[in-house]
């Protein structure tokens, strides 16, 4: 197998991961939905695990990765595929190591992975370590993603998955770029028969009722308001996945489902710090269905 530098593989701004094609011959995961053209027609499901924060400093968060795929592989053998939101790897250690063993652990999934950066990935220690400012590259494009600029396009089925890459470079908040509206609007105007997910790292609201300008602006979407404006007024836009926060949050916006997913590494408001939760995601026809599923 090919390796990578962490240029190659963080250059681009978003990741896009599919176990099948990392290893061959691996078990793909128990048939399903519109992933195989069985179950119920319109159906989708899914895992959004976020700031899995893998940590070669720390073996146990390398060991909790490796518990949420055995997890996932053990009790979800019907997913259609994993969604990863950003800080899967700290990105703090020189070379990359960290992103080798990201990649080789999740490649043993049953099912495909796809991903988007988040602050971490985009500022790597030491600050020059091997990225460039914004010299980035895929580290693989499966054959089932499209990409477009620092984002890409999965379709399954009447459902379309966007990652967009929220990031700014060396820095812990995050903007929707011009370009990223423009290809959301474009697909939602061109597709208004399909449902649209969103996946990326920060979030859309202050759910948690933060009060410092500073904590604000790290956690929720710089352009919050404009997206809101600009999107959520769509039918089609179904879904919404975020994370960044480590808290959990689910609400509507009119026809549009925002799910702010929990860290996995460190959940706020967890009874434990051996407490690792994920998502766990069913949407039937549009209908989106969801639960918190713990690793204690």
């Amino acid at each position: 197998m090919k390796q990578y530098t962490r240029r190659e593989i963080l250059k681009s701004g978003t990741v896009a991961l599919a176990a099948t094609t990392l290893v061959p011959g691996i078990v793909g995961c128990e048939a399903f939905g519109i992933r195989t053209g069985g179950g119920a027609r319109g159906s989708l499901r899914f895992i959004h695990a976020t700031d899995t924060h893998l940590d070669l400093g720390n073996t146990k968060t390398v060991k909790w990765v490796e518990l949420l795929v055995e997890k996932i592989n053990s009790d979800f053998k019907s997913v259609d595929f994993v969604l990863f939101g950003g800080d899967n790897f700290n990105n703090n250690v020189p070379g990359n190591d960290d992103a080798h063993r990201f990649k080789n652990i999740i490649a043993k999934l049953c099912c495909p992975a796809y991903a988007v950066r988040g602050n971490k990935e985009s500022s790597p220690k030491p600050a020059g370590d091997p990225l460039g400012q914004s010299d980035f590259a895929k580290m693989f494009f499966p054959s089932d993603v499209q990409v477009v600029g620092r984002d890409w396009k999965l379709t399954r089925g009447p459902y379309t998955i966007l990652g967009i890459d929220t990031t700014l470079e060396q820095k812990n908040n995050g903007i929707c770029s011009p370009e990223s509206l423009a290809f959301i609007e474009s697909e939602l105007k061109q597709n208004p028969d399909r449902y649209h997910i969103l996946l990326n790292h920060q979030t859309y609201d202050n759910f948690w009722g933060g009060t410092e300008a500073k904590d604000i602006h790290k956690y929720v979407l710089n352009n919050a308001a404009e997206i809101k404006k600009r999107l959520f007024g769509y039918k089609n836009l179904t879904l919404t996945l975020s994370g960044h926060k480590h808290r959990d949050d689910v609400r509507r916006h009119g026809h549009t489902t925002t799910i702010a997913t929990l860290g996995f590494v460190v959940p706020q408001d967890a009874d434990t710090e051996e407490d690792h939760r994920f998502r766990y995601v069913e949407i039937v026809d549009g209908v989106v269905e969801e639960r918190v599923v713990s690793i204690a």
